[in-house]
């Protein structure tokens, strides 16, 4: 087999696992349009469609899911290469991209990166900062980094890097005015500023007395897609907010925010890494998320 070939089989395999030209070529360095041409070369040597196209979805053909069957043994035949390479030296190098949430990323995982950076001098870093969330395969990504829940996509791994307390707060200007909860009940009466994003609501959660979880009620007049944003909302005193820990930490202690009902317990605020599932994972991956768990634990 020359090296052409396998080139274009190992890029076949990419595109069928990403379901998706542009992030198969991106997974190889490449663009779309090599990409593709790389899978007509393949198919005209193979004399047979391996996907079926249109211009929303690409699938495998019949033949293309036997061919990917069989593609799986040369890329474990190609791993388990690597990683003998890996096992002797696995030291990270190339472009590690990231895309974290903004608030945490900026205050938490920008002082990790920079470890990061200092620790492995051959690693390059491109980080995108927003609270939407990403299609990690589809767009190239090697890691994300989110606040709760992990995700339900059976391509990607997940691991819990810290757990934060969640905090109920708002500022003296909106409790001067609209008065203080005395228990979950009465946040009914009260403006609530909920993380809404592409439809999705944040939902807030109290354990009452008798060991159970209730779902606060409260109006939501302003829906927000950051969480940075949130905070500021509640100390310009629109509302009163449900919100980590790490982020209103230094608020609370200079009096810009107060802590609301103290003594109830709220659920956990997750912080999790996710990548694709691969058998072996890259060391600029593993050393990374490694050192985010080691930095950030609280």
């Amino acid at each position: 087999m020359s090296r052409a070939n396998l080139n274009d089989i190992m890029i076949f395999m990419a595109v069928a696992d990403a379901g998706s030209f542009v992030a198969g070529g991106l997974a190889m360095g490449l663009s779309r349009s090599a990409a593709g041409k790389a899978i007509g070369r393949l198919e005209d040597r193979l004399g047979t469609r391996l996907f079926n196209r249109n211009t929303r979805t690409l699938s495998l053909t019949e033949e293309g899911e036997t061919f990917y069957r069989r593609g799986l043994e040369v890329v474990a035949s190609v791993d388990e290469a690597e990683a003998s390479v890996a096992r002797r030296g696995g030291r990270p190098r190339g472009v590690l991209r990231l895309t974290v949430p903004d608030a945490f990323g900026k205050l938490i995982v920008l002082p990790v990166i920079q470890k990061y950076l200092a620790t492995w001098p051959e690693i390059q870093v491109e980080v995108s900062f927003t609270d939407r969330v990403a299609d990690i395969i589809e767009e190239g990504f090697d890691l994300a980094v989110r606040i709760g829940a992990a995700p339900s996509d059976t391509r990607l791994v997940s691991r819990v890097v810290a757990r934060y307390r969640a905090i109920l707060c708002a500022s003296p200007s909106y409790v001067a005015e609209r008065g203080e909860p005395f228990d979950v009940d009465a946040l009914d009466t009260h403006d609530c500023l909920i993380f809404s994003s592409r439809g999705n609501r944040q939902s807030w959660r109290f354990r009452r007395e008798g060991g159970g979880w209730a779902k606060a009620g409260g109006r939501s007049r302003v829906r927000l897609d950051s969480a940075e944003a949130i905070r500021d909302a509640a100390i310009a005193g629109l509302g009163i907010a449900l919100l980590p820990e790490f982020l209103i930490a230094s608020d609370l202690a200079a009096g810009r925010l107060r802590h609301l009902l103290p003594e109830l317990q709220t659920e956990e605020v997750k912080i999790v890494a996710i990548y694709p599932d691969k058998r072996l994972l890259e060391p600029r991956v593993r050393q990374f998320v490694d050192l985010l768990v080691e930095e950030v634990r609280p």
